[in-house]
């Protein structure tokens, strides 16, 4: 059985693509992409006076554990998300996967 994380990275609007591109680069199969709007903007801008966009990208990547690392490096270069107000970046464990007919079945 495989073991499958899942990146997620919220960036500002405009930036998802160059991150996928780059994901793909070096081992991503593919990416989800979707607009989302953030609530903290006023908190955030009030506290550290820097502008953050309320307009996101969410993009979602699925991948094998043993990928993980190297996809998740490429994607912080590409975004340069180590900067404060570039985004966010994280895992997370995956389980019950269902529907991903180009791979093999998983089972608990």
């Amino acid at each position: 059985m495989l073991d499958i994380k899942c990146i997620v990275a919220i960036v500002e609007r405009g930036k998802a693509e160059r991150i996928v591109k780059a994901a793909k680069e070096v081992g991503a199969s593919g990416a989800t992409i979707f607009y989302g709007r953030g609530t903290g903007e006023s908190e955030v801008k009030k506290f550290l006076n820097v502008h953050i966009e309320a307009s996101k990208e969410i993009i979602l990547i699925l991948i094998e554990r043993e990928k993980k690392n190297q996809i998740l490096e490429a994607m912080v270069k590409a975004g340069d998300l180590k900067k404060p107000g570039t985004g966010i970046i994280f895992t997370l464990p995956v389980k019950d996967l269902i529907g991903l007919h180009h791979r093999e079945a998983f089972e608990d």
